[in-house]
């Protein structure tokens, strides 16, 4: 009997804050990982961070409640991938799903030729977006005209390679291959760059594998497969769970006293003396007490966030109220587990 969510009994949502890093496996779209996580945690709200096609694995991170509130910011960081250049064939997609198209010769895979490659896609490129994507045009998704054998005229969009590393690799499926490991700015279709890696070595090519390794800071070695998340206890997958600030650990952050920590919940700006709140910042993750009293070594609250200029901190992405709460309840319910004093219960200060 079939174990997806939806041959499932009903459960009971909850509110579920934090992200998941997890191993995206082979075959199931990004969409449909992300749902079984969210029936695993019974979370009430959850979202992904940019889509991993079915083909490829990796680093994809799931946000839930709070955290979705941050998701842009990894939609928006750079990303490191490993990929397998099948050569000698063009497909339909660009990847190993799609029809053979085209058959050529291929030419020998010298150190030379993969230095010349190298040199020519790190950098700043134009890179035409595949037909075989989610990207719209006149409010229909590409793939949906390409699966009708149309073509439809695509602007090319402006990517970065930061770096790029080429060696020969063994495959069975093609005669030669080449293995790459990419770090590129965001929008970056690594179909498309095998592709056209391929039409510059003269020989065609297409994507044999896809891996993302790194996202945003988050790596593999950090993600969690599918299948163990779902030999765990409920207790132990919520303690995979990272907390909603660390899609925001890199930035700078501000500490508020409660007063200026309720002023700012309510979405008002708060002025500060020069260089109170630091240095001019787009983003700075900000903090309050997490009791009424504020006292020193006490647990601090994730508010959300806000960007500094001219000594005036101002409010972008906060949390609510209640997702103070829920999370403040989660740290005490984990904080009890290894039996460690629980951070006071509070919050009623920041909205006095």
């Amino acid at each position: 009997m079939s174990t997806s969510p939806s041959h499932r009994q009903k459960i009971q949502r909850r509110p579920v804050h934090g992200v998941l890093l997890l191993d995206k496996p082979l075959g199931l779209s990004s969409n449909q990982a992300l749902q079984k996580a969210k029936w695993l945690l019974r979370a009430d709200k959850a979202g992904h961070t940019g889509t991993l096609d079915p083909l490829a694995t990796g680093v994809l991170p799931l946000c839930f409640g709070a955290a979705t509130k941050f998701s842009q910011i990894q939609l928006d960081a750079d990303k490191t991938y490993e990929a397998v250049l099948l050569l000698g064939q063009k497909t339909s997609t660009g990847d190993a799903e799609g029809d053979v198209i085209e058959t050529r010769p291929i030419p020998a895979i010298t150190p030379e030729l993969l230095d010349e490659m190298t040199r020519r896609f790190t950098g700043p490129l134009a890179q035409i977006p595949p037909m075989y994507s989610a990207l719209k045009k006149d409010g229909k998704a590409l793939y949906e005209y390409a699966r009708k054998g149309e073509e439809v005229e695509r602007e090319a969009r402006h990517i970065t390679i930061f770096k790029l590393d080429m060696a020969p690799a063994q495959d069975p499926r093609a005669q030669a291959a080449i293995k790459i490991v990419v770090n590129c700015s965001k929008g970056t279709y690594i179909r498309t760059l095998g592709e056209d890696i391929g039409e510059a070595i003269g020989c065609g090519a297409h994507l044999g594998s896809l891996r993302r390794l790194e996202t945003g800071g988050f790596v593999a070695g950090q993600c969690v497969s599918l299948a163990a998340l779902e030999a765990m206890t409920e207790p132990e997958r919520e303690a995979c769970l990272l907390p909603p600030q660390s899609l925001v650990a890199a930035y700078p952050s501000v500490t508020l006293d409660a007063d200026n920590a309720g002023r700012l919940l309510s979405g008002l700006r708060r002025r500060g003396e020069p260089g109170q709140w630091g240095a001019d910042a787009p983003l700075v993750q900000v903090y309050g007490p997490s009791s009424s009293s504020g006292q020193a070594g006490a647990a601090q609250a994730f508010l959300g966030s806000a960007h500094i200029t001219a000594d005036e901190l101002i409010p972008q992405r906060l949390l609510s109220p209640i997702e103070i709460q829920d999370i403040l309840k989660t740290t005490q319910r984990r904080l009890e587990s290894f039996a460690l004093e629980p951070p006071d219960r509070m919050v009623a200060s920041l909205h006095s």
